[in-house]
């Protein structure tokens, strides 16, 4: 049974972040217009230009089913509470090849299906199990969400700045990863990494970082793993450009309420892994 928090509205949502956070005047324009002209300050004193509230939840669907707890991040922040079953229905789920890896003279290659179509693999108990970002642009169109891919940081300040939220691969705790390419039957090529393949949420940034929802939580490769946390730009991008600048810009529908109530951001250390798990 997947654990979920109760279904709620924005309004709602946003409302039950009050006791952590701290108003600002935002003067009830999008947390990005306001970012355009001033710098929101949070009651721990972080600036950030842009910081949009993201949902979040007690852990994750399966062990290896990120991508969809990454999307549920994004829509219930919009307002749509969406169990793992139904997502996976929309997305879609190749069974076709189980993923499998080998280690060449050229790094390593994982043998699967197209990720750009559909998640490929056993979301409960194979590492190399997962989907790219194009495979769930049909999701967040399916609820009404304008959705496109991102790949610089340019868009994804854009995106936050329009009170958006950018799905992003990623790997676990941003630590480094091995450099893989993941090879479909029609003979596509794309890069990823091998075996701390993640997915995560962009939920605010400034200068020097970007802001990350995690619903991953504490494991035992990180006990102190927090759901928010910031990551420094250049590692964020050095991240990115290694799963292939995969990311999936997502805009709240037209005339969503916002409101001026913002929380706090969290740096994190990561303890060093004890096993790959994501």
């Amino acid at each position: 049974m997947s654990v979920l928090t109760p279904k709620r509205s924005r309004r709602a949502l946003l409302a039950e972040l009050t006791a952590l956070a701290v108003a600002a005047p935002l003067g009830g324009l999008r947390p990005g217009a306001v970012g355009a002209q001033n710098r929101i300050t949070t009651a721990d004193s972080r600036a950030y230009t842009a910081y949009v509230p993201a949902a979040t939840k007690a852990g994750q669907f399966y062990q290896y089913s990120c991508e969809f707890d990454a999307s549920w991040v994004v829509l219930a922040t919009f307002g749509h509470d969406v169990p793992f079953e139904e997502q996976l229905d929309i997305v879609g789920h190749d069974t076709s090849i189980e993923p499998y890896f080998e280690e060449t003279a050229e790094g390593f290659i994982i043998y699967g299906g197209d990720i750009t179509r559909a998640f490929c693999g056993d979301y409960t108990a194979n590492m190399l199990a997962r989907s790219t970002g194009t495979a769930f642009l049909p999701l967040f169109e399916h609820y009404g969400l304008e959705a496109r891919p991102v790949k610089t940081r340019e868009e994804i300040e854009e995106t936050l700045d329009g009170g958006g939220l950018v799905w992003t691969k990623a790997t676990v705790d941003f630590l480094p990863w091995a450099e893989t390419t993941w090879l479909t039957p029609s003979g596509k090529s794309l890069p990823t990494v091998l075996g701390n393949d993640h997915a995560v949420v962009v939920m605010g940034y400034n200068d020097d970082e970007v802001v990350i929802r995690d619903v991953l939580g504490p494991t035992n490769t990180n006990w102190e793993r927090s759901d928010e946390y910031d990551v420094p730009w250049e590692t964020f991008l050095d991240v990115f450009e290694a799963q292939g600048s995969d990311g999936v810009g997502v805009l709240p529908p037209e005339g969503d309420e916002t409101s001026d109530v913002i929380r706090p951001g969290y740096s994190m250390e990561p303890a060093d892994p004890l096993q790959i798990c994501c």
